[in-house]
């Protein structure tokens, strides 16, 4: 059987609390009552100490005790419970308290210690004699001797102490275990209702409501991380959920558009309606190519989504292979009517996987291409400063708007400047720029303003590319 999370911390705070009040409890209890039983002991020793000092001074050597200092030794044992016989130095016994007396007594004192549980050294009902020399005038004349039972030193005093103490420290059990369970409950309460909470957030999630946040506030750094996190995702979600939606959307518009054209263009041949001509066929192949990049583009929708990105990683001169790049493009660019520059700073030696640097590049200049005026320009530059290796990728073309410019980044998306037949595309390319920047330990930002031009830094830290700074 499953038990919820209050239950379960309430139930750990309260038996916690109950364990260490307990030995707590325990362990102090039967302290301060071994040291008060200590202290009676004690206190008693002295008194019997005391005891045989008066009766050395009562007693006479020649006529021993008087009946008077008789009497008066006889108060002393029925005071203090105990049983007092004097002997003379030949062994001859002069007084006697008699026993009867300590025996009476000492059954109630049984009954008192037995209910102690045997808090002192000596047990309840065991019976012990002591010495003590009878002393005159610094001689010895004889024999003191001390009987009592081990409970005779309890007295109602000692007793209504010790049996308080005890109902104490059991109230004390009972409070503090109320006050746990009060604060237990509230404890895990404040735990508890936060995560049943997010879990309901994420259950509407799973139903499909990628709307649901949670709003609440908690001071436990662990559920307010949490909180963020799941808010996080049920954003981001939302926000895939949206540009795979409008991708749906926009690629069912381009595979229509070609399609029904191709679908007209062969009715009409099948009716004889027009002849073939090398211009038309022409253009079903332009139409056909369109379709290709269409479904290429959707394949590499699914590699980015399934492949997990390894790194290749070998040393080489920066400088030179961007420059070999740029020779690259600059046919490109000149049959368009564009202008591209670059101004590198020379022998720039790094340790990146090659190919995948090409792909950024690639991704970059055939968008600042793309997206370029007529006799446009674009500008790439290398870099550095004390930390970092950094590349800028700079036109003056179309710009982007800034509703799309913190979207750029996301799989899918394609703002609305770029869905012409001539530009468009999945929307995935600067998604895999990042990817593959970011796999480098690198970072790339934008800065553009509509209908001037766009910027593109990659900034590479010098110590993941294996560069003296």
């Amino acid at each position: 059987m499953k038990i919820s999370l209050t239950k379960k911390l309430s139930l750990g705070f309260l038996l916690t609390a109950f364990v260490s009040i307990l030995i707590a409890g325990f362990i102090s209890n039967y302290m301060i009552s071994k040291k008060f039983s200590n202290y009676l002991i004690t206190e008693h020793k002295a008194k019997v100490a005391k005891i045989a000092t008066v009766i050395d001074g009562l007693y006479d050597e020649k006529t021993d005790f008087s009946t008077t200092n008789r009497n008066e030794i006889l108060k002393y044992s029925n005071a203090e419970d105990l049983y007092i016989e004097v002997k003379s130095s030949t062994g001859l016994v002069v007084f006697t308290s008699g026993s009867s007396n300590l025996q009476t007594k000492t059954m109630m004192g049984s009954m008192m210690g037995s209910m102690m549980n045997n808090f002192s050294s000596i047990k309840p009902g065991q019976y012990t004699e002591e010495s003590y020399p009878l002393v005159k005038n610094n001689k010895k004349l004889g024999t003191i001797v001390f009987g009592y039972y081990g409970t005779s030193f309890l007295n109602a005093g000692a007793l209504t102490f010790k049996t308080t103490l005890n109902h104490s420290f059991f109230l004390s059990i009972f409070i503090a275990l109320i006050i746990a369970l009060i604060i237990s409950i509230f404890l895990s309460k404040q735990i508890s209702s936060p995560l049943t909470e997010i879990t309901d957030t994420a259950n509407r999630m799973r139903n499909g409501n990628l709307e649901a946040r949670y709003h609440g506030a908690s001071k436990t750094k662990e559920i307010n991380d949490l909180t963020i996190s799941i808010n996080y995702l049920a954003e981001t979600l939302q926000k895939q959920e949206y540009l795979r939606k409008r991708l749906t959307s926009d690629m069912a518009h381009e595979l229509r558009t070609p399609l029904t054209n191709l679908k007209s263009h062969i009715e009409a041949l099948l009716d004889k309606v027009w002849e073939p001509t090398e211009e038309m066929l022409t253009g079903f192949y332009e139409e056909i190519q369109r379709l290709i990049k269409l479904v290429e583009g959707l394949n590499n929708i699914s590699k980015l989504e399934q492949t997990n990105l390894n790194l290749n990683k070998s040393e080489f001169n920066l400088s030179l292979e961007l420059k070999k790049i740029i020779t690259c493009f600059e046919p490109l660019y000149e049959t368009t009517g564009i202008k591209i520059y670059s101004n590198l700073i020379p022998n720039v030696k790094v340790l990146m996987d090659k190919d995948k640097l090409k792909q950024v590049m690639y991704n970059l200049l055939s968008n600042s291409l793309k997206y370029s005026k007529i006799n446009g320009e674009v500008l790439l530059t290398l870099k550095s400063d004390n930390d970092n290796i950094i590349i800028e990728v700079h036109d003056n073309g179309i710009g982007i708007s800034n509703k799309d410019l913190p979207f750029i980044f996301e799989r899918f998306y394609r703002s609305d400047e770029s869905r012409d037949k001539n530009t468009g595309g999945a929307g995935i390319g600067l998604t895999i720029v990042k990817t593959i920047v970011e796999a480098h330990i690198g970072s790339i930002d934008v800065t553009s303003t509509l209908g001037e031009g766009s910027t593109f830094t990659l900034t590479f830290p010098k110590s993941s590319l294996n560069l003296d700074k």
